[in-house]
């Protein structure tokens, strides 16, 4: 808890390269689930549901990134790609639409590097700075 109210940029950054690594390993997995002797089974369904997980914690991050920004331009940034990213992950359970999965790597590297930026050029000193942009 205490990182995601001292840094939570680098916590969301962290967040989105892991979920990132978990997209690109899911379909690994499912080729290891093929083979049943494998033991894979249990593993499986924690590891397919650490997507929400990931989109918790981005939140958090996010939320907590973009009331400490001095960059209002860079709050909407972390506020759209986290909505974007959401959905892609509930699409992808539930199969609203038929997208190419490089979006949702797309989508986790821009949020991490969104972090990234911010943590190093846009974070207020102050609470005052804050305030003046919203």
């Amino acid at each position: 808890m205490r990182m995601i109210l001292d840094k939570p940029d680098i916590l969301g950054a962290f967040a989105s390269t892991l979920c990132l690594i978990h997209c690109m390993a899911t379909p690994l997995i499912f080729i290891a689930q093929a083979y049943p002797e494998n033991g894979f089974k249990e593993a499986f369904f924690w590891w397919v549901n650490l997507d929400y997980l990931f989109i918790i914690i981005s939140f958090l991050a996010v939320a907590r990134s973009a009331k400490y920004s001095a960059n209002q331009i860079l709050k909407y940034l972390l506020w759209i790609n986290w909505a974007v990213l959401f959905f892609l992950i509930i699409n992808e359970k539930f199969h609203f639409l038929s997208l190419p999965e490089i979006i949702t790597y797309i989508v986790a590297i821009s949020l991490a590097v969104i972090h990234i930026y911010n943590l190093k050029f846009c974070q207020c000193k102050t609470n005052s700075c804050c305030a003046q942009n919203g």
